[in-house]
């Protein structure tokens, strides 16, 4: 039997979807019948998305890029429904070691970007629509080695509480996932320092489905403790 999903025919534009954890939901809500707008800087690893959407490369850090997600996203599907921001870097090291550019690029596009991306869809999602920000773990207890990190993740997780009331008078939810590490390989890639040893941290398609199976039911706020 087939099942009927509430995302199904939704509109969604994925930021950051080339990523490990932006891939997993591009998959997974393709699964689920959602009609995709992919956005990522890089074309090449964009286009390896095996998913049927549009896709557009942008950088997001850059003035407008947001604005212009949101309008290729409601040109290629006549709305916007759920935003989805899986953007993201990540520096290692003692906050006496971190350059001051490495500081700035965290904050950026781990910060900038989701206020950045809200500013530019609040006012084009439709009624009962979502936006999703992932700040992690890391926002509910920060680390040393990490700490410039976790702040940036942390000021997300802030901003996501106040603007889901905000949000709430034009009938939009803010979903804030708050999921521990994940083997999506951004630590392998770090801006700035070495990764330390972690343990083997969970699957990209499983965080992708708590996730969603969260979107459908109308959730808030998704705690560490939500994805074990």
């Amino acid at each position: 039997m087939t099942v009927q999903h509430p995302l199904s025919g939704q509109s969604v534009l994925i930021a950051g979807a080339s990523g490990g954890l932006g891939t997993a939901l591009a998959v997974e809500l393709a699964r689920r019948g959602a009609t995709l707008t992919l956005v990522a800087r890089d074309v090449d690893r964009l286009a390896a998305v095996p998913v049927d959407a549009q896709r557009v490369a942008l950088d997001l850090r850059v003035p407008d890029a947001c604005v212009r997600a949101v309008e290729a996203t409601i040109a290629h599907a006549g709305r916007l429904d759920v935003v989805v921001n899986a953007v993201g870097v990540v520096a290692f090291g003692n906050v006496a070691d971190l350059s001051i550019d490495a500081m700035e690029e965290l904050f950026l596009t781990n910060t900038f970007v989701p206020i950045m991306l809200a500013n530019a869809a609040i006012g084009r999602i439709e009624p009962r629509g979502a936006i999703v920000n992932i700040s992690g773990v890391i926002a509910e207890q920060n680390l040393p080695g990490m700490a410039a990190y976790g702040a940036s993740k942390a000021a997300v997780r802030s901003f996501d509480e106040a603007l889901g009331r905000e949000a709430r008078r034009t009938k939009i939810r803010v979903l804030d996932a708050r999921p521990g590490h994940t083997e999506t390989g951004l630590a392998d890639h770090p801006i700035e320092g070495a990764s330390p040893k972690m343990p083997e941290g969970m699957a990209p398609a499983h965080v992708a489905t708590v996730i969603c199976d969260a979107l459908e039911a109308g959730t808030n706020d998704l705690p560490s403790s939500a994805f074990t």
